[in-house]
Parts: structure tokens; C-alpha cells; sequence
């Protein structure tokens, strides 16, 4: 499961848990669902850190990714490409033997 996933799970699951709590105090339910909201936002900052810390590093990571390969893409539409298809410059590229 995303660590996305996870957290909005977690952040829907408190918001649902204090307006079931809240439902029990006869008041309009338009400041129920504003207190739950308040309420489950609180929480949610210190009782889904380690949730919210891991969404964040995924998407840190995802970024990256996406940023290096829209770089690539870049320097490849710009001719700037490699003309060495070889990853490693320490080994010799293997192909076709031509020492005959």
C-alpha cells in the first residue's frame, strides 16, 4: 500500500472517529463537522508522523526521478545525447568482434 494511501486513510479514519465522538453532544451539525475537522487535524499532526514523514520521502524520491529523467529527455531532444551508449566507462562496451 502507498504511503499516500496510508496517510489519507489515517487522516479519513480520525476525522470519522471524532465526529462519532462529537455526534453524542446535541449541537448543530455543521459545528460538529467543523470541530471534527479541527480536532482530527490535530491529531493527525502528531498521530500520523511517522505516516506524513514516509508519504513525504515517496514523493521526495518520485520527484527526483522525474526531474532526472525530464533532464534526460532534455539533453536528448538537444542532441546533447551520449553518443557512447556504453553506462559503465570503465568496461569496454561489448559488441560485435572485429579483431578477424
Amino acid at each position: 500500500m502507498s504511503a499516500a494511501l496510508k496517510y489519507t486513510l489515517g487522516r479519513i479514519g480520525l476525522f470519522v472517529a471524532v465526529l462519532a465522538g462529537l455526534w453524542l453532544i446535541d449541537m448543530n451539525v455543521f459545528l460538529k463537522l467543523m470541530l471534527a475537522l479541527a480536532f482530527s487535524a490535530a491529531l493527525s499532526f502528531f498521530l500520523l508522523r511517522g505516516w506524513r514523514d514516509e508519504m513525504a520521502e515517496e514523493m521526495g524520491t518520485a520527484a527526483e526521478r522525474r526531474r532526472t529523467e525530464k533532464e534526460r529527455l532534455r539533453s536528448a531532444l538537444a542532441g546533447e545525447d551520449n553518443p557512447n551508449p556504453n553506462p559503465n566507462p570503465t568496461r569496454p562496451a561489448e559488441g560485435p568482434d572485429t579483431s578477424r
